[in-house]
């Protein structure tokens, strides 16, 4: 449970009898001083959660605003021997993307291991794909078999 104020019954004190006053429930009613708070905030979730054919929807736009604006490259394949920082920048600066999201269809160890450490750069496999993520970045880099999962999904 999180933090909320002390409301009238959470309070210890105050009995009716043996004070020589005159009868109050509590002098930790919320009238007194020091006594509870009457209507004090709780913690809330305000979490929502789209439907997910919005999600689906939202997707399908933002993928083809990427499409129209040309800012989409498709790879027959991105593979790397061993995991090496310095390759992966090759190959992004032979395609000329300094800012881009690295999409495969599988969990690729090098790939992600050779791509994480680059600025601006962000691998991904396509079962991860999200509307954020190919927004926030210029080029969308993926190879054709997480473009077929991709279409998979959407093929549903």
């Amino acid at each position: 449970m999180a933090a909320s104020p002390g409301a009238k019954n959470s309070f210890w004190g105050g009995g009716q009898k043996g004070t020589g006053r005159a009868r109050h429930g509590t002098i930790r009613s919320p009238i007194w001083r020091g006594g509870g708070i009457v209507f004090g905030p709780h913690p809330r979730n305000y979490s929502y959660s789209l439907p997910k054919k919005v999600r689906r929807l939202a997707l399908k736009s933002a993928l083809s605003v990427k499409v129209n604006s040309g800012d989409i490259l498709v790879l027959d394949e991105l593979k790397l021997e061993q995991p090496k920082t310095k390759d992966m920048v090759r190959i992004l600066n032979s395609l000329k993307v300094d800012d881009a999201l690295l999409v495969t269809a599988d969990k690729d160890d090098s790939v992600e291991k050779s791509a994480r450490n680059i600025p601006n750069i962000k691998p991904l496999i396509a079962t991860g794909l999200n509307v954020y993520d190919i927004l926030a970045y210029d080029k969308l880099v993926m190879t054709r078999d997480a473009v077929a999962r991709v279409e998979e999904v959407f093929a549903q």
